[in-house]
């Protein structure tokens, strides 16, 4: 081969390779989709938030959301941020509540929900969610002084729930199936029940466990009172919401959980805002993490089954 042929081909050859890196890019670029697309096009990310969800996502004095859920999507910002490759972002709060959280998040308004959400096979149908940040279940709280631990304990017992909730369903199904003889007062709601159990008309108050961490806590005298170690329920799940059907989102969604939680950083966060004294009051729920809980964040899952957990 001739000089002037060897340089024409090798020419050819570095034309042939800058038109496919630049395809290939090309390609790259628009494989962005949804709400990745959205957020790298407006240089933002809309954060829904909940304004009394103790202690996953409420308000400050100052008006001001924090909370375990929010921390955590703040955490996510950062990692799309990251994957993006933006140099900044400007993260948008807009206030969501049960009625209005799974529509915002739906129609677009809201990329990302950080509340105290159950992650279930009804609401997969509607949205998606990320990896589990928290596990609930029934349980009952009572005073220490009465020395109650498992459902066992509370036969010939008189108890009580807020009227209308699957605990009341659950305490009453129980009740016949292990013969307990309980008394089930019902309640108009939680204050009424707690204070049912203050003032000694019943012993214990049947709940989600982390909602009657959260009234003890709340209470005159938190040291008081004890929450169950047997549960009248599978774990439920809780997780941060996000749109149906945007795969490349959930997956840098799920990457940035997934990593915080099996860090040292996911266990701190846990006792930041369950084991510790909390902004604005003070209270500390005193909810250390189960056995269930650090299952799940040794292996993150997104299931919304409670066999799962």
């Amino acid at each position: 081969m001739r000089l002037s042929q060897m340089r024409s081909a090798a020419s050819s050859a570095v034309l042939a390779f800058a038109l496919s890196a630049l395809a290939l890019g090309g390609a790259q670029a628009q494989e962005l989709t949804g709400t990745l697309k959205k957020i790298k096009e407006t240089g933002q990310i809309t954060i829904g938030y909940r304004d009394a969800s103790v202690p996953f996502s409420y308000l400050d004095n100052d008006q001001k959301p924090i909370g375990y859920a929010f921390e955590i999507c703040q955490k996510i910002a950062e990692a799309v941020k990251t994957n993006l490759k933006l140099t900044a972002l400007e993260v948008k709060l807009n206030p969501v509540t049960s009625a209005t959280r799974i529509p915002l998040i739906a129609n677009g308004t809201v990329d990302l929900e950080c509340g105290s959400t159950t992650n279930n096979a009804d609401r997969q149908k509607q949205v998606a969610f990320t990896n589990t940040h928290f596990l609930t279940a029934t349980r009952y709280v009572a005073k220490k002084s009465a020395n109650l631990k498992t459902i066992e304990d509370l036969k010939g017992k008189t108890v009580v729930s807020t009227s209308g909730t699957t605990n009341i369903r659950q305490i009453n199904e129980a009740n016949t199936a292990r013969s307990l003889g309980l008394t089930i007062l019902p309640a108009k709601d939680h204050a009424e029940a707690f204070l049912m159990v203050e003032t000694g008309r019943a012993v214990a108050f049947v709940m989600d466990d982390v909602l009657l961490a959260s009234l003890a806590a709340s209470s005159k005298e938190p040291t008081a009172y004890a929450i169950s170690t047997e549960a009248l329920s599978k774990p439920e799940p809780y997780g941060i919401m996000l749109r149906k059907d945007d795969a490349p989102f959930k997956a840098v969604v799920d990457e940035a959980t997934a990593k915080l939680y099996k860090s040292p950083e996911g266990k701190a966060l846990y006792e930041k805002w369950f084991t510790k004294p909390i902004p604005p009051r003070g209270i500390n729920l005193l909810l250390p993490m189960s056995e269930a809980m650090v299952k799940t964040f040794a292996n993150p899952s997104d299931s919304p089954d409670p066999a799962a957990y």
